[in-house]
């Protein structure tokens, strides 16, 4: 056996033992969330003594760090190389809501950990995830940005000239919000395969994105309708950037 394998054998016995501690445990935080489990509990179920489980992980922390890192290193690094030679702006959409959708599918519980406990970790290590984060998002918004330049090509359709960065930011969460909440309701033997979920959210983005209906036209006439709504007040920071017209510095923070 050569060198290089004996190396990849090596690495690869090193790095089982990991992976499975780190699906235990985002089965064991999803069910019982970060504060609620243990790393005693969590070797009992891996089958490993508490001594050689400290091997792999010296804390709670950092299982949970690994948890969020791996995710979002994962989901970017599998969406960069299947967009490789796709070119085609509304293609690329479908791939990356095929990516997202398929990673939810498969680790349902870590997309758990990744909405729910996003804000666990210290502030220097969710300072690294947000970055991975940021990432992932702006892949995602580049996208968004040139569907939307681009238009549909039919008579009516919006494009370039109704481009806003503002518009596009606000697009790309609310392409985020349909596949990450989808976790909670994704059911396979109801709602069929990744993919077809995939062409569900990709059909409302893309056609939400370039038709001109008549109901966007009206929306305009919509707001009378919010002086009968009372609005939730706001906390001191939103209150802030609402007065001062500011759009928060950190863009992709609720991915």
């Amino acid at each position: 056996m050569s060198q290089i394998s004996v190396e990849r054998s090596r690495r690869l016995r090193q790095e089982a033992p990991r992976a499975e501690i780190l699906e235990a445990a985002a089965a064991a935080i999803a069910e019982n969330g970060f504060h609620g489990m243990t790393m005693r509990a969590l070797a009992r179920s891996t089958g490993r003594g508490l001594a050689s489980f400290y091997n792999y992980f010296s804390s709670k922390e950092d299982v949970l760090f690994s948890l969020q890192t791996g995710a979002f290193e994962t989901l970017t690094a599998s969406l960069k190389a299947a967009l490789e030679d796709v070119v085609d702006p509304v293609e690329r959409l479908y791939i990356f809501v095929l990516n997202h959708v398929r990673y939810l599918a498969e680790h349902r519980s870590v997309m758990r950990v990744l909405i729910h406990e996003a804000s666990a970790l210290p502030a220097g290590r969710r300072k690294k995830v947000r970055l991975l984060k940021e990432g992932y998002f702006h892949i995602v918004k580049d996208i968004v940005a040139s569907i939307v330049a681009a238009g549909c090509r039919s008579p009516g359709a919006e494009g370039a000239a109704n481009l806003d960065a503002a518009e596009v930011e606000r697009v790309t969460y609310s392409v985020f919000g349909m596949l990450n909440w989808s976790y909670g309701w994704y059911d396979p033997g109801r709602h069929g395969t990744p993919q077809d979920v995939a062409r569900t959210i990709h059909a409302v983005a893309v056609c939400g994105l370039v038709a001109r209906c008549p109901h966007r036209s009206a929306q305009g006439n919509l707001e009378r309708y919010s002086g009968a709504i009372a609005p939730a007040p706001l906390d001191r920071e939103s209150a802030r950037r609402v007065a001062s017209n500011k759009r928060p510095s950190r863009p992709a923070k609720n991915v």
